[in-house]
């Protein structure tokens, strides 16, 4: 999957980076805001962790909702230890479950299309480093070949693949992407929903909470069980067309 790398594109892409990380690094209130969330979310049992994100949010009054979307698109461009879930989840108790999906599932597409430019910018040599390697995009890579345009909400609906790597690959690859953010529009939501639902819920007790992590640890352990037997048929599927088209 390699498309040609606009230099413009790239100029700007490695400018928004660089002034996303200066900020991170220079500017003190950033930097230790986000710290003071991520101990409270990491260090913390799943209740703690939630009330912790929950009293974060209400410290910033009205910039609550802005803050939580931010903090969203940052958890899809960037590898940081907080999971997602946990936004959609706290969003759900604070701001009800419709508008609380709403804010979740809006800003997540708003990641997605960050890290699809970013990809279309840099090239696939930084996106292997931005995801951690090029296994992941061997994936992407199996899935594209096989699925086409089809790829993306397949991709999105499979518990195995990470959001962020399936954004960044799909940005190498020519899917358009308008194509690319309706069929992440369509995979993403069901889970939003679930989640929001579930964090509207949140009362003083920890039933649905662990409902909530149940729903997450099975879907990671189904995912965990059935990717190599998806990706080994991926690889044959693969390896036949291969054959057919050299024979």
């Amino acid at each position: 999957m390699h498309l040609k790398v606009s230099r413009t594109n790239s100029v700007c892409a490695a400018v928004a980076i660089a002034l996303a990380v200066a900020i991170y690094f220079f500017v003190p209130e950033v930097n230790a805001s986000l710290h003071r969330l991520a101990d409270g979310v990491v260090n913390s049992d799943p209740t703690q962790a939630i009330q912790a994100f929950r009293s974060y949010l209400l410290s910033f009054g009205a910039w609550a909702p802005v803050i939580s979307a931010s903090l969203m698109v940052i958890l899809q461009v960037f590898l940081l230890p907080i999971p997602t879930f946990f936004v959609t989840l706290t969003n759900g108790l604070l701001f009800g479950w419709a508008l609380g999906a709403t804010l979740s599932w809006s800003s997540s597409i708003v990641g997605a299309a960050i890290c699809y430019w970013i990809a279309r910018s840099l090239g696939r040599p930084v996106v292997e480093r931005l995801t951690g390697g090029a296994h992941g995009m061997e994936v992407l890579d199996l899935f594209f070949s096989r699925y086409g345009n089809r790829a993306v909400l397949i991709a999105r609906l499979l518990p195995f693949l990470s959001f962020r790597v399936v954004s960044y690959g799909i940005g190498l690859t020519p899917v358009p992407v308008v194509s690319f953010l309706v069929a992440t529009g369509i995979g993403q939501l069901p889970a939003t929903l679930v989640y929001s639902y579930l964090g509207q819920n949140l009362t003083g007790t920890l039933r649905v909470l662990f409902l909530a992590l149940c729903i997450t640890t099975a879907l990671l352990i189904a995912g965990w069980m059935a990717g190599p037997m998806v990706l080994r048929r991926l690889r044959a599927g693969s390896e036949k067309t291969v054959k057919e088209v050299t024979s």
